[in-house]
């Protein structure tokens, strides 16, 4: 991995979606935190593209739903939320620079960048509130026709998750980080799990950049158990972004 692809949030970014009552964001902190985090990404060894606010879109801050990326393949999304698919054709035009190859999401399917989370050769694809069935089965058919498995995971029952990347996060090799809601899930059997501690949930959306796990600050437990078993951590704070439904891994396209 050693390029990332960023947007800052606009001033628009209180306009946004969100599922939680954590009060209005400060945009002033939000694009505070977001230089911070692209500093960590760069400190991780990445190459950024930092694309323009884009005002008319609240949420596209939130680059990683609108592309999910493959080797020498780029996957353009059809986001769940109605307001947000004008997101793809800005995305499209950024991965010209580095893609030839391009597959989208056709009607009636929906898919959220954040409902996919790339486990080495396989994928776990969510599908949620965001993400539907239709989706989910054509990025499968993609999948396959590159060679590679995955399997769906339903989280729409599942408390408090936006996006299947809400709630589990790679953390290298056959491991996994999962809120204990998803922790025991049949489709996760065979990997080594760590379990987010209750009350941390939020933290389980870290993001694993080379050698380094990014992990949201405020959260002990979870940064603790990360630190015991080896891992290089750098905590980030990103509470202007938790109040819009968004984490970590929403806010970068890493490749």
């Amino acid at each position: 991995m050693n390029r990332a692809i960023v947007r800052p949030p606009a001033d628009t970014f209180a306009s946004g979606l969100t599922t939680v009552r954590l009060g209005a964001p400060d945009v002033a902190a939000a694009l505070a935190q977001h230089e911070k985090y692209c500093e960590a990404l760069e400190a991780c060894g990445l190459v950024l593209t930092r694309l323009p606010a884009d005002p008319p879109y609240p949420d596209s801050t939130f680059v990683e739903d609108a592309a999910v990326l493959l080797p020498g393949l780029a996957v353009l999304t059809r986001p769940g939320a109605e307001s947000r698919q004008g997101e793809v054709e800005a995305m499209s035009a950024a991965l010209a620079s580095f893609f030839t190859d391009f597959r989208t999401i056709e009607p009636p399917g929906t898919l959220d960048g954040g409902d996919v989370c790339e486990v080495g050769d396989h994928f776990f694809i969510g599908v949620s509130h965001r993400t539907n069935d239709a989706g989910a089965r054509q990025l499968v058919e993609i999948l396959v026709e590159s060679g590679l498995a995955s399997t769906l995971v339903d989280v729409r029952s599942t408390p408090g998750i936006l996006h299947l990347k809400s709630g589990i996060a790679w953390l290298g090799e056959n491991r996994l980080a999962a809120i204990e809601a998803l922790a025991d899930r049949e489709e996760f059997r065979g990997h080594e799990i760590v379990r987010v501690p209750a009350g941390e949930e939020y933290a389980a959306n870290c993001v694993k950049v080379n050698d380094a796990l990014l992990v949201a600050d405020g959260f002990p437990s979870i940064e603790g158990k990360l630190r015991g078993l080896g891992y290089i951590v750098h905590t980030l704070e990103v509470s202007e972004f938790r109040k819009m439904d968004g984490g970590l891994s929403c806010l970068s396209l890493r490749f």
